[in-house]
């Protein structure tokens, strides 16, 4: 039989794991308590991401339809490229190109579509709504970064892209809106066509553009 030392040292050792054993017990249902938490967590995180990545594309892709407009011919109630577009018609087109929505005729009833976004919270893609007429809401156009915006202006005039925060401009706002939440990562193709007009066709414009009062519908 092992000596009585050898029993005593047995005993000892397991008083020492039983009394570590609710100790143990409690960390591993800690840990199973955190992993979940920590997996919603890192879930909640990817989503976020994925879900600014495609605001990003969404944002991109209006950009891309408004400046490819740019130059087509003002007429009223147009709803088409080959035969002219107003300002509502040119963000119907654009919009529904771009995410398959079909926004309503008039720009007054696009303006009750999506969120109100601030002036210094607008994003690429996002709609700026202009008192023009004497009627809030008579005119739409669409933002494109560097504080600039792309519309179709009124009878005469094409496709053009216009400086938001100039004096014209600001003293009409009436607001804007985001629908399909567009994202602010254009940074480099807002830049280039606010440094370059010239290059996607865009003449400033004159006096006489400054004082004509765009159309709406």
């Amino acid at each position: 039989p092992p000596p009585r030392s050898a029993l005593r040292g047995d005993r000892t050792r397991h008083r020492g794991v039983g009394r570590l054993a609710p100790l143990l017990l409690t960390a591993l249902l800690g840990c199973a308590a955190v992993s979940p938490l920590r997996a919603a967590e890192e879930t909640g995180a990817e989503r976020a991401r994925e879900g600014a990545r495609e605001a990003t594309r969404t944002g991109t892709e209006l950009v891309i339809r408004s400046l490819a407009l740019l130059g087509v011919h003002y007429r009223f109630g147009g709803s088409s490229p080959d035969s002219g577009l107003d300002c509502s018609g040119l963000v119907r087109h654009v919009y529904e190109g771009a995410l398959g929505l079909v926004l309503p005729r008039r720009s007054e009833e696009i303006s009750r579509k999506g969120e109100r976004v601030a002036l210094d919270q607008l994003r690429p893609g996002d709609l700026v709504f202009f008192n023009t007429l004497r009627r809030a809401f008579s005119h739409v156009g669409i933002y494109i970064g560097e504080n600039r915006f792309v519309h179709a202006p009124s009878r005469g005039g094409q496709v053009r892209i216009e400086q938001i925060d100039s004096r014209y401009w600001m003293r009409r706002f009436d607001g804007a809106r985001r629908i399909g939440a567009p994202e602010a990562a254009l940074a480099p193709l807002a830049h280039a066509v606010a440094r370059e007009p010239a290059a996607v066709g865009e003449a400033p414009p004159s006096p006489a553009r400054e004082t004509a009062a765009p159309a709406g519908y």
